[in-house]
């Protein structure tokens, strides 16, 4: 098997498996896939609805109901018999089967009481047909199989939809991709042919065949299906794409680093499936109901026998005590969380949040403390020119002009960030000649026939120069924030001085706010300076700022507010951020960060978006609302439903026939269906609110 057709085969596996819904509910009959659980009970449904329909015109009870007489055939004693017994092994057979996989580990629920219901009507309509009995109910066994199967139809298409997200993040990948040959032309290739080192030519609105660098080119990628976010980014030479995102306008040469399960992607299907298996609390809580119900609708149901058997009526007992089976089963409970589940996961998937863990979904609803790591989470995790300063009346583009000049063949980061940002500012600069790297000092080349340095306090000690007034004061400024100062020195004058700091992202401040907004106490770790960490907490409105904290200290400033009884979330993206992660109550990891850090989370945001926390939280509380609302529904029903299936209203006329009871257990299946496709409503956009 082919590593892409492995990773699907892996896909179909992992819905397969989801079919146990936690309650009893699982295999339907030992069928796999939703898909095909759909199929199955489609065709099953209308085939019983046709057999049905002969056995309900000739039903002696329904002619004498509505005052008409059926047409005379042969064996027409036979067809009631007959069709109901196909009717019952064909179209019953699901929860027959169903019901053996809930007896062997001794876990009842609603396949159970499905095949408890509809065999007991079964021999009693038999036994009624073999002169043995005198309660013949084929009809209602035929409209009760009908309304059953239309109900596990309806909601097998709807937890194939929801979990199909799965299926449909595999076939985002190309099936081929064009290969670069030794001699600089290119190959048509399968994807799963690719191996690690090959470079391959991907073409305006291509889709990137797999994880790699980019080796030649520049252009827009459109990252929407892995981060969530829909404006492209720019890549160019040196950077990372992942597969299946799609470049946008010009042709890129990427060489390929990760194939088949080792790719973003794969480990993307890998999350929304692990989190789809596990289980949380109101899952267990869904689970403890159902197996609850059943003991609660055996118990009504022999007492609903023992009653109206003492009252003289033997056949009234066996239809109430049908019904009572029928209405109580807990087949909304068994898919009131797993189908909310299913659709938040796969949902999240898309806008870039990926859940691990249910347990961590359902947790960050409660969360009043985040704790954000500083360095790539709240800033970009790299240097950035901040501020220039001129002497002797320059101005401040020619500062920059000569220190991006000079700077231009430096591979230190500080020297990268300068000569990016004056390309950005003035275009094109000027070459620089006999360019020498100057050890702890900084650098110096000729530029326009000057000898231009740039280095920090360790040069001017070298060269014995003092800053100038007129910059002396920015420069005290720029050193109180404890950003990095470089000096422009042109001839053996200073003429100015750049400030260089890791860039607070534009998207932190609103994430702050927004958290804010939502009565979240927002603080902020960092192993940088005091001075640092307190510049960017103000300039993002923190409320606790935990500067200067060693790597093995960050998980005790996490658990001390998990002693005062708050709920904790911890964001990060460094390996020293794990631990942290890990003690937090919902660890989350920006998706930039590595893997050791993203292994100690529950929930990855696959962008480098802080205010992703503020939608994950936004789907906590949703998610929970659903899953409470769809508990309340599916059971709640019951208090109603279940005295007037037992015939506490039959004195005044007033009878729930077996087969309005069917309709009713599995309108309730359907309204929690509904219920939570809302989920689907959710904006869950970066910037979505977080009530």
């Amino acid at each position: 098997m082919t590593d892409q057709q492995g990773t699907r085969q892996r896909t179909r596996d992992a819905e397969h498996e989801h079919d146990d819904h936690g309650d009893g509910h699982r295999d339907h009959g030992g069928h796999a896939g939703h898909d095909d659980h759909a199929a199955q009970f489609r065709d099953r449904f209308w085939l019983t609805l046709v057999l049905s329909v002969p056995v309900v015109i000739w039903s002696p009870m329904i002619q004498d109901w509505f005052g008409y007489t059926a047409p005379q055939i042969v064996g027409e004693q036979l067809l009631a018999p007959v069709l109901g017994s196909i009717i019952f092994f064909y179209g019953g057979w699901p929860f027959l089967v169903g019901a053996r996989s809930e007896i062997r580990p001794w876990q009842p629920g609603m396949m159970l009481l499905i095949a408890m219901a509809i065999t007991v009507a079964y021999v009693a309509s038999l036994a009624t047909s073999l002169g043995l009995f005198d309660t013949e109910i084929w009809w209602e066994l035929a409209l009760l199989i009908a309304v059953m199967l239309l109900g596990h139809w309806v909601e097998m298409r709807a937890v194939g939809q929801a979990t199909g997200a799965l299926e449909a993040l595999a076939e985002m990948l190309p099936d081929e991709a064009e290969r670069v040959t030794d001699d600089g032309g290119t190959e048509t290739v399968k994807v799963t042919e690719l191996v690690v080192g090959d470079v391959v030519l991907v073409r305006p609105g291509g889709r990137v065949p797999a994880d790699g660098e980019i080796v030649e080119g520049a252009a827009d990628v459109d990252e929407s299906m892995i981060t969530g976010e829909s404006t492209p980014v720019s890549r160019s030479e040196g950077e990372r794409v992942v597969a299946a995102t799609v470049v946008a306008d010009a042709s890129l040469r990427v060489r390929v680093e990760a194939v088949g399960d080792d790719t973003t992607l794969a480990g993307i299907q890998r999350m929304v499936e692990e989190a789809q298996a596990s289980r949380s609390r109101t899952q267990r809580l869904a689970d403890r109901a159902a197996a609850l119900l059943f003991y609660v609708a055996v118990v009504a149901a022999a007492i609903t026998a023992v009653v109206w058997v003492a009252v003289g009526q033997p056949a009234f007992a066996l239809n109430r005590s049908v019904t009572v089976l029928v209405i109580a089963c807990p087949h909304a409970l068994g898919l009131a969380i797993p189908l909310v589940t299913a659709i938040s996961t796969s949902k999240s998937a898309r806008s870039g949040i990926l859940v691990k863990d249910r347990l961590a979904l359902e947790a960050m609803r409660t969360v009043d403390t985040v704790l954000f790591d500083k360095t790539g989470t709240l800033t970009l995790g790299e240097h950035r020119v901040a501020a220039i300063a001129a002497a002797d009346g320059r101005e401040e583009d020619e500062v920059l002009r000569l220190a991006g000049a000079a700077e231009a063949d430096s591979e230190h980061p500080l020297a990268r960030a300068i000569h990016a940002h004056a390309r950005e500012q003035l275009g094109d600069l000027p070459p620089a000649r006999g360019f020498e790297s100057m050890t702890g000092r900084g650098v110096q080349a000729e530029v326009d026939g000057h000898s231009v340095a740039v280095g920090g306090p360790a040069l001017l000690r070298d060269r014995d120069l003092t800053v100038p007034d007129e910059l002396d004061e920015d420069v005290r400024a720029w050193r109180e924030r404890g950003a990095a100062v470089l000096h422009v020195v042109r001839d053996g004058t200073i003429i100015g001085a750049l400030a260089l700091e890791d860039q607070v992202r534009e998207v932190s401040r609103e994430a702050v706010a927004r958290l804010h907004e939502a009565g979240v106490t927002v603080a902020m770790i960092t192993g940088d300076a005091r001075q640092v960490a307190e510049a960017v907490g103000a300039e993002l409105d923190i409320d606790e700022v935990f500067a200067e904290v060693l790597p093995e200290d960050k998980a005790g400033k996490v658990a001390a507010p998990l002693e005062e009884g708050r709920s904790v979330a911890m964001v990060g993206d460094g390996i020293n951020d794990a631990p942290a992660l890990a003690r937090a109550t919902v660890g989350i990891a920006i998706g930039a960060g590595t893997d050791v850090a993203i292994e100690s989370a529950g929930i990855i945001l696959a962008s480098d978006d802080p205010r992703g926390v503020v939608a994950i939280r936004h789907l906590s509380r949703a998610t929970y609302r659903k899953m409470l609302q769809n508990l309340w529904w599916a059971a709640g029903y019951n208090i109603v439903a279940l005295p007037l299936a037992a015939g506490v209203l039959a004195p005044i006329g007033v009878i729930l026939p077996v087969a309005v009871g069917a309709i009713l257990m599995s309108t309730s299946t359907v309204v929690v269906a509904l219920n939570a496709q809302l989920l689907r409503r959710v904006e869950l956009s970066a910037a979505a609110p977080s009530g």
